[in-house]
């Protein structure tokens, strides 16, 4: 049996060292990019190390995958394995906002047991934000309880968007945190009736909101409608859908189009 409260602080701690070389606080920050588009800072890194040390010590029999972290392929024979993003939402993070999180999820054979996010930047006077969900047990935001968006109807849904294409002018933007697992997040706290993304993601980004938004109430899928599976060989998806249950076969159906031909 895991230690729960034992996880819980290792969390808590990478957002700490997260946030203690954050730039919203005035901290020089070193970063780069690790492909055009693509960047990266040293606390990635940190943190990165840091969490990959201590959930090892917590768990040694689970396996690795990490955005940070070389790939090894023998986390493909591990039955448990940890999906980390250390701080996702990396622009917001080096641009001094508070969009971003650090996020941790453990899978056992391809379905997430527990998902962790933790946003140390937001809601500063409360500890910032930390999310929790148990796979059967339900989600949390700051010990309270989760409910996700209950919308039914596509039109006029909360979308976390700075921009929306001509077709989906129906849709109503709301605010937009760089970290797509606080976007799922939002769903999941009825902040938001719908995410969605038209390109191709990483386990590590959405493991853990996913479990949490679905805890929640919420339905979570490929961009296509599909179910997500983690620890793949090619730890990949093309999208991810996250809404109320009400509107998610009517924007699988919109994005049916845009998605077969982004995806190619």
């Amino acid at each position: 049996m895991i230690d729960r409260d034992r996880l819980e602080a290792i969390v808590r701690e990478a957002g700490r060292i997260a946030l203690a070389g954050w730039p919203g606080d005035g901290h020089e920050l070193d970063h780069w990019e690790k492909s055009p588009g693509n960047p990266v800072c040293a606390v990635d890194l940190e943190v990165d190390s840091f969490l990959k040390k201590e959930l090892h010590a917590l768990l040694p029999a689970a396996g690795w995958l990490s955005e940070e972290t070389v790939d090894a392929p023998s986390r493909l024979s591990d039955t448990l394995v940890w999906l980390v993003d250390p701080v996702d939402g990396t622009r917001d993070f080096i641009g001094g906002r508070t969009g971003w999180a650090v996020s941790v999820a453990l899978v056992n054979t391809r379905r997430p047991l527990f998902g962790y996010l933790y946003a140390p930047a937001r809601r500063r006077e409360d500890g910032g934000e930390f999310w929790f969900g148990e796979a059967g047990k339900g989600a949390w935001r700051n010990g309270e309880r989760l409910v996700a968006s209950r919308r039914e109807s596509l039109s006029g849904a909360r979308v976390p968007a700075r921009k929306l294409a001509p077709e989906d002018a129906d849709l109503e933007m709301v605010y937009q945190p760089n970290s797509i697992a606080l976007r799922m997040a939002m769903v999941a706290a009825d902040e938001a009736d719908l995410l969605a993304t038209l390109r191709w993601g990483y386990e590590w980004d959405v493991a853990a909101a996913g479990l949490i938004a679905r805890e929640a109430g919420a339905a979570v899928t490929d961009a296509f409608g599909k179910p997500l599976n983690y620890n793949k060989h090619d730890p990949r998806a093309f999208g991810v859908l996250c809404s109320s249950n009400g509107i998610h076969d009517a924007a699988v159906k919109r994005l049916a189009e845009r998605a077969a031909r982004f995806s190619v």
